[in-house]
């Protein structure tokens, strides 16, 4: 058996985690679907509402097969839904749970087949007449491979491992000596270990995507187009739609080319077609397609007034376009749709410091309303929430519709500064800067807008976040320290006049047992009360036979990073220029050098994966290796961590 006839859903196992996880259950209630989630410790916020809840053995859970067949089976399941990410592409899926009777809610294993592979989709574009760039036509694992054809083509190229997904495994190559250990790096991302690589149209081009829906009898409609031009590392970060192009009949074009290719492929379920588009010289080229649920379909929703979600499981059970409630919905490409929305992308990284994902616990947290807000995540006030290298940085979503885009862009700016998280670094301060920036108000950003613009986005960041004020005022402290109202939050209820004896003894001493010192500690003032995250208070401190001493604290949490591996581990130093030190946390993949290795500047030393993306740590300085970390492939290790010791040549040889 390699597919599952379109039939009524009763038991759905949805194989994935966080926002998406509690999305694809909540349309499925409203569908009266038994629901059953798996989760993994620390991570059980989309278990919320779900009818079952089903502890997987590991993280890597998700990507095994054969467990998530044992689940089926001994739940007896009849449909699976994989959202996005994780086994959403995997053609092996959807066979495997045919072969056990398992619909698998998507395309299909012959959509994924011919659309999952980017190969693969690139020859049906080619069959289409459908514009594409010079490329490799068959995938290699060969790094010589690329630079002949980067010799052949000129640079700049983008490489792409052939089954990659969410920015894993693309490299834009721009200078000839960084070709060698990007193209390893995208090989070594890919599942399969090859890679293809084509002529990169960068600059001023927009990334544009259209949301198809078919049903798998060559019938196909589009729910318009999405802008996803603001990236990095080839992650979207936000997403608008329908595209800022201001003239329609740019959009067109590239509509009916995606309802091409849909059509000669029978087209099933969800899907994005993406293309790269210049808006001035109406110039595009098709780039892959997604055969799965976006990350981004929110805003297809917001400006389109579907559930489209709920939509692929009606598909999935035999509805028609008219059932699943898309019969009304206009086709003229020309025609606009009459809302604007955006999406903002919530992650738990430091836009500071090259993204590097924020590990910790999420202390405390909140999200906008109101007209035209939306926000999707699997975080609850009572449940654990834990960032850690094993998943996605995305902790939430948040989407905002109005009918223009100047109203947009404002409901957006608003809804921004009303989010918080504390307990661990996110991108918040990043996107308020980015909405505001006059280019994307102009509805002026192309793929390299966000590199280019970086340094100076930092900088506003920072401006606008020093602009912020409190948003009660200081009246929650205010009224938290003087006792008139009861605290209900998980805080400590530290009040004003609360105060402690504390005695500090010495942990040894060399010959003989330090009497123990009693201080007392009174606090006079309670500023600030967001314990653990943050407190400030004035106090008096009391030393033994001494007058009592004013002072103030402000205590900040710092962001938990893999603390168990880093007390393990030897930590490096800023202050020494021989110290190559972890910028980021992560798992390592693998140390490059040996003690006694000559290296070059900039030369890798070790490989940090995080999430889907290897990162290569180079050197600031030429030398030679004098030390290396003892930490082993596939380790936690944390921001901080000492990966190498680099001396210079001279000074080695006099040892």
């Amino acid at each position: 058996m390699t597919a599952v006839s379109p039939r009524r859903i009763k038991r759905l196992l949805i194989v994935n985690r966080g926002e998406i996880a509690a999305r694809i259950i909540s349309s499925a209630r409203e569908l009266e679907i038994e629901t059953y989630a798996v989760y993994t410790d620390n991570d059980i916020g989309h278990t919320y509402n779900a009818a079952h809840a089903i502890r997987l053995r590991s993280p890597a859970s998700y990507l095994d097969v054969s467990e998530l067949v044992e689940l089926a089976k001994q739940h007896s399941i009849d449909a699976l839904h994989p959202g996005y990410g994780f086994l959403s592409e995997s053609s092996e899926l959807a066979r495997t749970m045919a072969g056990i009777n398992v619909m698998v809610v998507g395309p299909g294993a012959e959509n994924l087949d011919r659309t999952g592979d980017k190969l693969q989709a690139r020859l049906l574009a080619v069959d289409n007449k459908v514009p594409v760039l010079p490329a490799l036509t068959e995938p290699t694992g060969n790094v010589e491979a690329v630079k002949i054809f980067a010799e052949k083509n000129g640079l700049p190229i983008m490489v792409k491992a052939v089954d990659g997904g969410g920015g894993r495994g693309i490299r834009l190559i721009r200078d000839t000596e960084d070709l060698p250990s990007l193209v390893t790096r995208a090989i070594e991302e890919s599942p399969s270990k090859s890679v293809f690589a084509e002529k990169a149209a960068v600059d001023g081009y927009r990334h544009v995507e259209v949301q198809i829906v078919g049903d798998g009898k060559g019938n196909v409609m589009h729910l318009w187009e999405r802008e996803c031009s603001i990236q990095r590392r080839y992650q979207k970060i936000v997403e608008l739609a329908p595209s800022t192009a201001s003239d329609r009949r740019v959009v067109t074009p590239v509509i009916e080319a995606a309802l091409r290719m849909a059509k000669t492929v029978n087209y099933a379920s969800l899907g994005t077609f993406e293309f790269l588009l210049n808006p001035t010289s109406g110039e595009f080229f098709f780039l892959e397609i997604n055969p799965r649920l976006q990350v981004e379909h929110t805003i297809t929703e917001s400006i389109c007034s579907v559930d489209i979600v709920k939509t692929q499981l009606m598909l999935a059970q035999s509805a028609s376009f008219h059932e699943a409630g898309l019969g009304d919905l206009a086709q003229d490409p020309l025609q606009a749709p009459p809302m604007h929305s955006i999406q903002l992308r919530i992650t738990a990284e430091d836009p500071e410091k090259n993204y590097s994902l924020s590990i910790g616990k999420i202390q405390s947290f909140h999200f906008p309303s109101g007209n035209g807000v939306r926000v999707d995540t699997a975080l609850h006030h009572g449940a654990p929430a834990v960032v850690s290298s094993d998943f996605d940085s995305v902790i939430a979503k948040l989407i905002v519709t109005a009918r223009t885009w100047q109203d947009v862009v404002s409901k957006a700016r608003r809804a921004l500064e009303d989010v918080a998280v504390t307990g661990i670094n996110t991108n918040i301060s990043l996107l308020r800067a980015i909405i505001a920036h006059p280019d994307f108000q102009a509805g002026a950003c192309d793929t390299q807008w966000l590199e280019a613009r970086h340094t100076d986005l930092l900088k506003r960041s920072k401006e606008i976040s020093s602009r912020r004020h409190e948003p009660l005022h200081g009246l929650a402290a205010t009224q938290s320290s003087s006792g008139s109202t009861t605290n209900m939050s998980a805080s400590p209820l530290f009040r004003k006049d609360d105060a402690w004896s504390i005695t500090l003894k010495p942990q040894s001493t060399p010959s003989q047992t330090a009497p123990e010192q009693p201080h007392h500690l009174q606090l006079t003032k309670v500023l600030r009360n967001d314990f653990p995250s943050t407190f400030a208070a004035d106090i008096l401190f009391t030393r033994p036979g001494s007058q009592p001493e004013p002072y103030s604290i402000d205590m900040q949490a710092t962001t938990s990073s893999a603390g168990a591996t880093a007390s393990q581990h030897r930590q490096g130093s800023r202050s020494d220029p021989t110290h190559v030190t972890l910028p980021i946390s992560g798992k390592l993949v693998e140390v490059l050098v040996d003690e006694g290795d000559v290296i070059k500047k900039d030369d890798p030393i070790c490989v940090i994966k995080q999430m889907k993306m290897e990162i290569e740590i180079r050197s600031h300085k030429a030398g030679v290796i004098a030390w290396v970390t003892e930490a082993e492939d596939d380790e936690d290790v944390a921001e901080g961590m000492l990966a190498a010791i680099v001396e210079d040549e001279k000074a080695q040889s006099k040892l």
